[in-house]
């Protein structure tokens, strides 16, 4: 049942937004599972939250955020940050550059599969930070989708959304775009069996 309510989210929130000439407004679902409500929700810095900055290490603290009343372990994105116009030497996190890979700062696709196992044992569901509204400027997208996935200026060059100079902002007119951000969203779903998505920039192009 989980993943029949992700599944129908991504398709309702994604294929909605590449509909504005036929449908004016959207109404909201509701959808929300049950262990949502009134849940206590942590905001997972992994690079930040140890000393060693991996999967690994934070798995290691899951007792006692259970103790303290976590309810949902909310990551920041964890997949590869782009190096293209990268914002100080670190960049950030929200400007990836493959939605299905994994930042090898942090570990493997395997160790953040065992972090989810390990802290769904525990009681704990996990969402992931998800950036729909914009890739980086190296973006796997880049080379292998044709270029209207992607907000063009006046003088044809990709847009990078308010001072994001290190991103390009999604085309969500484009439905094979559109098609691609849900099999990306699914891979998460079916391969690291999280149980959600917060999406970054909720308001912008994804939204209509």
């Amino acid at each position: 049942m989980k993943k029949i309510v992700v599944v129908f989210l991504i398709v309702s929130v994604l294929f909605s937004c590449g509909n504005k000439q036929k449908q004016t407004s959207v109404e909201p679902s509701g959808a929300h599972p049950e262990w949502a409500y009134e849940a206590v929700i942590y905001e997972v810095n992994t690079r930040q939250f140890t000393p060693e900055g991996t999967f690994t290490a934070f798995a290691a603290h899951l007792p006692r955020l259970k103790e303290l009343g976590v309810d949902i372990l909310w990551f920041m994105p964890i997949q590869p940050i782009g190096e293209t116009e990268r914002k100080g030497s670190l960049g950030s996190y929200y400007s990836i550059q493959d939605y299905t890979g994994v930042n090898q700062e942090f570990g493997t696709l395997d160790d953040f599969k065992q972090v989810v196992r390990q802290a769904h044992d525990a009681g704990m569901k996990v969402l992931l930070d998800w950036v729909a509204n914009h890739t980086s400027r190296d973006a796997v997208w880049m080379a292998d989708a044709t270029s209207d996935w992607y907000v063009h200026d006046s003088l044809g060059n990709i847009s990078a959304p308010y001072d994001w100079t290190d991103v390009a902002e999604l085309n969500y007119d484009n439905k094979e775009m559109r098609e691609e951000m849900i099999r990306s969203m699914m891979f998460w779903v079916r391969e690291a069996d999280i149980d959600g998505f917060r999406c970054d920039v909720a308001g912008g192009g994804a939204a209509g």
